[in-house]
């Protein structure tokens, strides 16, 4: 994901009933000011583009942004944001095309289905809403459709709002949207759970809802579901960080970079809004417990998807522990499952049902335990080069 560039802390302009940012913001500093050189300094420290973030990124004036992009595009030769479209005007738009910015969009669905992205009563937040719409076509006019992402919670995934989730999402196909990514939503709270929380069976009932869809469709991809299937194949060097054994005090695959230029990790385990300092190296220790600890005890003991799941993002574990599994497990590993049978009707052998599965479990353990972090293809194509190895 490279470098989240974050001027206005988590500042945004709408209060999303389910962000994982509220901890945050109930401790941050609302004066917030940002430094640009000493931004510009740290991006390039750490050596590799940034995408502008939030809170809401596009709360940065037109000028700043301006000069951000600017010197993002003679530095890297492409910038990028992420918003939830609401501020974006034409004069945003022009500096999108300008500057090349990858444009990502979160939306949840449309009209009452977006509600839970709330603006301070139901008339703003729809206002809101019509204007990521609006930005969203018209991006798509002007030939740089973003990329979405879509939070799935009771609001726009149930059982009664698929079929309008459908319409939707089949415009977005016909107007250009090529990637969207699908969130099952990340629990903060008891009451957020209670209200907008999907229960395993309906977000499973969405996600192959969704996987069934998506063979309709002329261009547009859930990448989750690419993803597992890659997974499936031993393919992870483009996956997203969730599958990839994240530690939650440097999150390598996300550095921050704030508005002074200091260093920050991804902010989806800082449950009680604390912005842990960025540790120096890499601790696998949850991917190595997970590994020996009985699936009745949160852990992942003797699952035949470890290799590729994890236990999946700290972000999301059990009791918002980040030493346990992803409380989504069940949902996971259905969706495991899923993949596992359309490879075996094509006439291939998943990783799941691979003989060197148990190899490269144990080949990841004790990269784990020496701080490395195996790639799984890297590990197959040592055993292409040793296939002994696996017998040993």
């Amino acid at each position: 994901m490279g470098v989240e560039l974050r001027p206005m802390g988590v500042k945004c302009n709408i209060a999303c009933q389910y962000c994982y940012q509220h901890p945050q913001r109930d401790v941050e500093d609302k004066r917030k000011p940002y430094d640009m050189e000493r931004m510009k300094k740290a991006i390039l420290k750490e050596g590799q583009k940034f995408t502008l973030f939030g809170g809401e990124a596009l709360m940065v004036p037109l000028e700043d942004l301006e000069e951000l992009w600017s010197w993002g595009l003679e530095e890297f030769g492409v910038n990028s944001v992420q918003t939830n479209g609401s501020l974006i005007t034409e004069e945003h738009i022009d500096l999108f095309i300008k500057y090349k910015v990858q444009v990502g969009v979160s939306m949840d669905g449309p009209d009452a289905l977006n509600d839970v992205r709330w603006a301070g009563s139901l008339e703003r937040t729809r206002e809101h809403t019509q204007k990521s719409q609006w930005a969203i076509e018209r991006m798509c006019a002007k030939g740089i459709p973003p990329a979405m992402i879509i939070t799935l919670h009771k609001g726009n995934a149930t059982a009664d709002k698929l079929t309008e989730m459908d319409r939707w999402l089949m415009d977005l196909d016909t107007i250009g949207v090529n990637s969207v990514r699908l969130h099952l939503m990340e629990v903060e709270s008891e009451t957020l759970r209670e209200t907008y929380h999907l229960s395993p069976e309906e977000n499973l009932h969405a996600l192959t809802h969704f996987h069934r869809l998506e063979k309709q469709m002329k261009q547009l991809r859930f990448d989750i579901f690419g993803e597992i299937k890659q997974l499936q194949n031993a393919e992870d060097h483009q996956v997203s960080c969730v599958w990839k054994a994240c530690d939650p005090y440097t999150t390598v695959s996300v550095s921050g970079v704030e508005g002074e230029g200091q260093r920050s990790n991804c902010g989806r385990t800082n449950k009680e809004g604390i912005e842990f300092v960025k540790a120096p190296l890499p601790s696998y220790s949850r991917y190595i417990a997970l590994y020996h600890t009985p699936q009745e005890a949160g852990g992942c003991k003797g699952c035949r998807f470890f290799s590729m799941c994890k236990g999946h993002c700290p972000g999301t574990s059990l009791e918002g522990d980040w030493r346990f599994r992803t409380e989504h497990c069940q949902v996971w590993k259905k969706m495991f499952e899923l993949a596992e049978e359309e490879a075996l009707a094509e006439g291939k052998t998943p990783l799941s049902q691979h003989p060197a599965r148990p190899y490269l479990e144990k080949r990841l353990v004790e990269g784990w335990s020496r701080g490395q972090n195996y790639a799984l293809q890297s590990l197959i194509r040592e055993l292409a080069q040793k296939p002994q190895m696996a017998t040993v």
